[in-house]
């Protein structure tokens, strides 16, 4: 088989997620099975790799995703355990009792209260929270959603608390460690850790200017409802709040992903940077002269609005519970509605002080890592030399529903309301659990192709992929890799399954143009990230929580302008690092 015959045939799963998933609009539960089967019959016919090794990857990869599975089933049964006990909503109110200018709730709710909801549950989560609670505010429901999606994005890059970098990089590049380890790290670990520490620069230095992209896209686009009255004027206001507030977030992201690891950057700058502004604005610094409000309801577009009225009593806070309900108004809360904000932050502070004593107590850490029964481990799996691990302990899923537990008795929470919140959480899991058991199926048989005795001398499909790439484009590559990682996000809606589709292919890249591989990898994450503003799924499960249903492409179209900005300004930073300021980074 030729290089020319390969590089197309590698494409074939590729182009066959593409196509049911944005062509034909299947839902990821569906379509992923067809493209596992794609990747198998390419593997098999075109790459000569025997049936059990192609089982062998596949069984690797579900491994892998049972391990993803268990941090979300964490994630949100922490979220519904909060939601169930009312302490979602006395955080909105904390943040919403601050100012009535919308431009300040932006700013708080859309940008550092879906950042934070980001950095401890993710996977399309953050909006659907933050766009009805910005729906009860008042605020129209196409409006809200757009908010919420461009907020959060900067966030996703550590999604809940790191699974993007942990799982989405560490799983597609252990298939070349022997390269990794060759270029003087200890692990995959520690070079996904690194390579997460660029994505915080990157990210960081894109995100400062999010808030503010945040506010003019609701302030120009829902400022007025005559297109010829439209003006930037309200948000260039609040320029200096929405400056501050990007740095107040993006000093401390960086700073954790450097010095602390993946799993706290996104939570610990949303604390961070969201106290710091809140603490700044109640001083009665950096509030707008005059508040800002949209325009009469009675003057607003049928599409601005749903089945739910803004600030109604179906468009309460209840809403949030559940995507569903939230389309119908229904829900339930319980819990003291004078419940203060340190008791509704504290399951937060206290999952923050359990994930940091697991990784920088060292003898915690290896005993988690490497102690008896801490991973279920398979070696040589059907007689190959393909391996599989579920490190359960270590992972942040074990310490979110500790978090959890602990939030039972701190709230004084009902038997039926704890039963709730796990349910709703088993069942919001049901979905994601069959797409993403199949897309890193099929991602590690794509890895793996190349592996299997008497393996061709083209290499595994993604090394064919980005040999082609490489090819292609040439020198011109790092202007461009963002836009890699965008449509791996807008294709699967998950930044953790774009990762895992690209980040090896990003590496391989990387090493046939003798660049930069951290770099490289890094880049990944840039449109990774911003892909999910525009993710079919996400935007869909927004509008639901809204009652907007059918607005799809107007939402998709308004977000390709954050998404030109920050693929287009992220490839320009990465061309600059990888060329002019950090040439000499493995």
């Amino acid at each position: 088989m030729t290089f020319g015959a390969s590089a197309p045939l590698a494409l074939v799963p590729l182009v066959v997620v593409a196509a049911l998933l944005v062509g034909l609009l299947w839902p990821a539960s569906r379509a992923m099975p067809v493209a596992w089967a794609a990747a198998a019959a390419v593997a098999f016919l075109a790459w000569g790799m025997p049936v059990e090794w192609i089982l062998a990857a596949s069984v690797s990869g579900a491994m892998a995703a049972v391990e993803i599975l268990w941090i979300v089933l964490g994630a949100l049964v922490l979220l519904y355990t909060l939601m169930n006990s009312g302490a979602v909503d006395r955080i909105n109110a904390g943040f919403a009792s601050i100012s009535d200018d919308r431009r300040v709730q932006v700013v708080l709710l859309g940008f550092f209260l879906a950042t934070f909801i980001e950095g401890v549950a993710g996977f399309g989560t953050p909006a659907a929270v933050v766009a009805p609670l910005l729906l009860a505010l008042g605020f129209p429901a196409f409006a809200a959603v757009v908010a919420a999606l461009i907020g959060h994005a900067v966030a996703t890059v550590f999604g809940a608390v790191g699974t993007p970098i942990i799982v989405g990089f560490e799983q597609p590049l252990g298939a070349v460690a022997d390269a990794i380890t060759g270029g003087g790290f200890e692990s995959v670990a520690t070079y996904s850790t690194a390579a997460g520490g660029w994505a915080a620069v990157y990210n960081g230095l894109l995100g400062l200017f999010m808030p503010f992209l945040a506010v003019a896209m609701v302030v120009y686009f829902f400022g007025a409802t005559d297109p010829d009255e439209r003006s930037l004027g309200p948000a260039l206001a609040v320029a200096p709040l929405c400056l501050f507030a990007g740095a107040a977030f993006a000093v401390p992201y960086a700073a954790a992903a450097w010095f602390v690891g993946p799993e706290l950057p996104s939570l610990i700058a949303a604390m961070v940077g969201g106290g710091v502004v809140v603490a700044t604005l109640r001083a009665g610094y950096l509030l707008p002269d005059e508040e800002w409000e949209f325009p009469p309801r009675e003057e607003w577009p049928d599409h601005w609005v749903g089945g739910i009225e803004p600030g109604g009593e179906n468009g309460s806070t209840e809403a949030s519970v559940d995507a569903e309900d939230a389309a119908t108004g229904a829900g339930s809360l319980e819990g003291d509605t004078e419940m203060s904000l340190v008791r509704a932050w504290s399951p937060y502070v206290v999952l923050v002080v359990l994930l940091i004593g697991t990784r920088v107590i060292g003898p915690v850490a290896t005993f988690l890592q490497e102690g008896p029964g801490m991973t279920i481990a398979a070696s040589g799996v059907f007689g190959t030399t393909i391996d599989g691990a579920i490190g359960w302990a270590y992972v942040p899923g074990t310490w979110l529903l500790a978090s959890a537990l602990i939030a039972v008795p701190v709230f004084g929470m009902s038997a039926d309301g704890v039963t709730s919140a796990w349910r709703e959480a088993g069942e919001k899991i049901v979905s994601p659990a069959v797409s993403l058991v199949f897309v890193i199926a099929m991602v590690e048989v794509m890895l793996q192709t190349a592996a299997h005795p008497g393996a061709t001398a083209d290499g595994s499909m993604i090394v064919v992929l980005a040999d082609a790439t490489a090819s292609t484009f040439g020198g011109a590559y790092p202007l461009l890799s963002p836009a890699v990682g965008t449509l791996g996000a807008f294709i699967a809606g998950s930044i953790t399954v774009s990762n895992v589709t690209f980040a090896a292919f990003q590496f391989e890249i990387a090493r046939e143009l003798g660049l930069s591989t951290q770099l490289l990898v890094g880049a990944q994450t840039i449109g990774a990230a911003i892909g999910n503003t525009i993710a079919i799924h996400n935007v869909i499960a927004a509008l639901a929580t809204v009652g907007l249903v059918g607005e799809t492409g107007r939402v998709v179209r308004l977000n390709l302008i954050p998404v030109a900005y920050y693929i287009g300004f992220g490839g320009v930073l990465t061309a600059g690092f990888v060329y002019l300021l950090f040439p000499a980074v493995f």
